[in-house]
């Protein structure tokens, strides 16, 4: 049977979770735009998708942040 947890480990993971937000924010945009770009280049409408899309990933990725704050500032 396992002990109590260590203070640090979660202290690591917090940190790593709250690091990772940047990153998710930059992996949404970029998802965005490359959706954007591809339906675009399907449907000839350039450059509504990728303005649409863009505007999504952004605020895919700020709701993302807003999730983890939200979950640490308690």
């Amino acid at each position: 049977m396992p002990g109590p947890r260590k203070p640090w480990i979660d202290a690591w993971r917090s940190a790593g979770e709250i690091g990772s937000v940047g990153l998710s924010f930059v992996i949404a945009v970029l998802l965005g735009v490359w959706i954007g770009r591809t339906l675009d280049n399907w449907m000839g409408t350039a450059p509504w998708m990728l303005r649409l899309f863009f505007v999504f990933g952004v605020v895919a990725g700020a709701l993302n942040i807003y999730r983890t704050l939200k979950r640490y500032l308690k």
